[in-house]
């Protein structure tokens, strides 16, 4: 009875094995072919010049880029809110707003040395060193 017990068991683990093998790997081959869409299309969108409007290009790629992303850490880095008690999406969350707010200050900073910077005349830019 304990053989059976034991064959039983082993059976039961490789079945779970197997099916977790299928669904990784099918969750591997999801997140590989939303990928492949996700750069194609905005591939296909810069080259053919389907819009003549650069800022909903701009925006439109932007978009996909940031979906791209989540579908990366989704399907591939496995992250969500129930992976190590959390830490790891709180990890990601603070990285997300020290570089929002890295990327804005530098942007605010770069803006107001251009606006603040003193107009230069042509006769005065021929007599530079």
């Amino acid at each position: 009875m304990r053989m059976v017990a034991r064959t039983e068991h082993a059976l039961h683990g490789e079945a779970h094995g197997r099916a977790h093998r299928a669904a990784s790997a099918r969750g591997y081959m999801t997140g590989f072919l939303l990928s492949v869409i996700l750069t194609a299309v905005p591939f296909w969108l810069v080259m053919t010049g389907v819009r003549h409007d650069a800022l909903t290009i701009e925006a439109v790629v932007t978009g996909l880029a940031a979906v791209q992303i989540v579908v990366h850490m989704v399907f591939f880095l496995h992250m969500d809110v129930r992976s190590e008690g959390g830490w790891t999406m709180l990890a990601l969350i603070f990285t997300l707003l020290l570089t929002g707010v890295m990327l804005s200050g530098s942007l605010w900073v770069m803006y107001h040395l251009n606006a603040n910077m003193m107009p230069m005349s042509a006769e005065d830019m021929r007599n530079m060193p």
